[in-house]
């Protein structure tokens, strides 16, 4: 007996929405805040939000795109620790600095989106080295806006190397939200067109 075209529609779009190309689910996103574990799931489209903290004195840029995503079923790996305590040593020896480092790097390779967003009024040398580290990966997402130290810098090295830039925090959700969506739809391990 053939399934009916209700039936099989009804199987098509349950197949559809537990699918990652749709990238949005009841379940939202797991967020993920240094120094907690990266998680060993790789299913949902990865993203890193990087850019301007200043040792918090930059505003946190990074709620708000995360409230901007709790509609997907993504990891937002955030790099803004709520324990951060300016005493550390910015030294390799220093334990808690080295461990904020290496999360980062390793949610950095990890993403599947990198996000920069470099906030007019300050410096952020860590997001430039980060920035220049991925500057050939295809997955950065830059706004820099006018005010921002080094704008120049980062204008010039996204055009020489292709990377994605946008003009305002709005593009700047548009864009994510587009990435992680294609991401979702390519699977972690499959290659790219």
């Amino acid at each position: 007996m053939k399934p009916s075209f209700t039936a099989a529609a009804s199987l098509l779009a349950l197949s559809l929405l537990s699918t990652p190309a749709l990238a949005q689910s009841t379940q939202g996103p797991l967020l993920v805040t240094s120094p907690q574990p990266l998680p060993i799931d790789n299913r949902r489209p990865r993203v890193f939000l990087g850019g301007s903290i200043d040792m918090g004195g930059a505003p946190d840029w990074q709620s708000a795109m995360t409230t901007a995503l709790s509609d997907m079923d993504v990891v937002i790996l955030n790099p803004r620790r709520p324990d951060w305590n300016p005493a550390w040593r910015p030294d390799a020896d220093e334990p808690e600095f080295r461990r904020q480092v290496e999360w980062e790097l390793n949610a950095l390779e990890a993403s599947d989106v990198i996000v920069m967003y470099f906030a007019p009024g300050t410096q952020s040398p860590v997001s430039l080295l980060e920035m220049g580290l991925h500057a050939r990966g295809g997955k950065l997402i830059v706004l820099a806006p006018d005010g921002f130290w080094r704008k120049g810098n980062v204008d010039i090295t996204a055009a020489a190397y292709g990377v994605r830039q946008v003009a305002t925090m709005d593009e700047l959700t548009v864009a994510v939200r587009d990435a992680l969506a294609d991401a979702g739809s390519h699977g972690r391990f499959t290659s790219r067109p």
